[in-house]
């Protein structure tokens, strides 16, 4: 089972070291978990991420990536995860946010719920196709919420509640895998207001001491505290749903032989642009968040439990999300697909390191008006990761090892290493 949250950045957690957020279900996961301290999404925004995460490959294609409206179909056989899944006779859902295309039975799903194109519901609280406040939305409306919701319900307690009811109507004489993909952490900030008054008198007795409320960075703003006290009772929303989801798999006697894997589809938002507007979360001490090459906006949090079978550790290894249904497919079929993702199962097993990968990013949707970010391309092998904003023909070079925060920039101590990086990273975009 996938459980994929929206927008979550990596330091959202108190495995990770919120002092805000309170995610004591998620912190548990972790704890039993394979903890993948360098783990990446393959974009900072949310369809490049997620088609790479359901392709296993980069999101390039001739040169650019999908972007809002993006259609995913025309996927070969040979590289469809999903088709590879259930053609092993595993039963296949997924719930929530899709937002590549209509429907993600086209990519070979069984069943979905609440998906489509929508990038984000039009409100978290019923009606969840109408706007709360003024104006009118010009966002698409999800499929399926009337006729599962009532008034007073909770776009994310409604959506777990699908989840729960599919687990305990399967087919019980056949595998299944279901991914949740919660449109929770993403805007619009809107919460029940019990979480969100004992989430406001949390951050009003905090001492954030000298920490400034924003700093500078691309053409906007970082935020640099965690003081929203909405989006706070969104994560510890989504914290309780995973919570209900585990304990449901425990009551159904499968919580053994369930493989478990949470993750993010990029860092929080914490960036503005051009244009000023009300920001979520920080990503501190990791620099910026989503929109932004940075590990701020690509760094994510990645837990994967399967009781007894995998040993409960921090893993340095770098993987991708773009590794995961590579993974699941060797998992269930014994075949590796023509995807640039790798099978995790040889790390997950502690049998293979991956710390000296090489893996890349190219950032040609950049937003500087929303969030502050200009077009870059990144190559990270080893502990290096060097970034090209390639319109200026700048470049900055990281220890992330030493340096996760990305504060010191080596390119003009380490010219060679530049050279080399940017010679990869060259070679790569050569082949889009």
């Amino acid at each position: 089972m996938i459980l994929h949250v929206d927008d979550l950045g990596y330091h959202d957690l108190s495995v990770h070291g919120s002092k805000i957020y309170q995610t004591p279900n998620i912190d548990k996961l972790a704890g039993e978990s394979v903890r993948f301290t360098n783990a990446y999404a393959n974009y900072p925004r949310c369809v490049p991420s997620r088609y790479a995460m359901m392709t296993g490959g980069y999101p390039v294609q001739n040169g650019d990536v999908p972007d809002d409206g993006f259609e995913i179909d025309n996927i070969p056989d040979n590289k469809n995860f999903i088709k590879a899944i259930d053609g092993a006779g595993y039963q296949t859902a997924y719930f929530g946010k899709w937002h590549l295309g209509e429907d993600p039975k086209e990519l070979g799903f069984d069943t979905s719920v609440a998906a489509g194109h929508a990038g984000s519901p039009i409100s978290f609280l019923y009606p969840f196709n109408e706007k709360k406040g003024k104006g009118k939305s010009k966002k698409a409306p999800i499929k399926d919420l009337d006729e599962i919701s009532k008034d007073g319900d909770y776009l994310t307690d409604v959506l777990t509640d699908q989840v729960a009811q599919y687990i305990k109507n399967r087919d019980k004489n056949a595998p299944f895998m279901a991914m949740l993909a919660f449109y929770n952490v993403h805007q619009p900030f809107e919460a029940k207001e019990e979480d969100i008054k004992r989430n406001r008198k949390e951050i009003r007795a905090f001492d954030f001491g000298d920490t400034p409320e924003y700093i500078k960075e691309g053409t906007g703003r970082t935020k640099m505290r965690q003081d929203n006290a909405t989006y706070a009772a969104m994560v510890e929303n989504t914290d309780e749903n995973v919570g209900k989801l585990l304990a449901l798999l425990e009551a159904e006697g499968i919580l053994d032989n369930t493989l478990i894997i949470f993750s993010s589809d990029h860092g929080g938002l914490s960036n503005d642009g051009t244009k000023q507007r009300n920001l979520a979360t920080t990503n501190y001490p990791l620099r910026a968040g989503k929109g932004h090459l940075y590990d701020g906006g690509i760094k994510i949090p990645f837990f994967v439990k399967w009781q007894d079978k995998l040993q409960p550790r921090d893993e340095s290894s770098l993987v991708m999300l773009m590794d995961v249904l590579p993974t699941l497919t060797n998992l269930t079929t014994g075949k590796n697909l023509e995807t640039e993702g790798q099978n995790m199962l040889p790390v997950l097993n502690d049998t293979e390191e991956w710390d000296d990968r090489t893996v890349f990013w190219h950032s040609s949707k950049a937003r500087p008006t929303n969030t502050g970010d200009t077009k870059s391309s990144a190559v990270r092998e080893g502990d290096f990761k060097l970034i090209h904003w390639y319109k200026e023909n700048r470049f900055e070079l990281y220890n992330i090892a030493q340096d996760p925060g990305e504060q010191n920039d080596l390119s003009k101590a380490m010219p060679e290493r530049v050279r080399t990086l940017s010679r990869k990273l060259n070679n790569w975009k050569s082949t889009f």
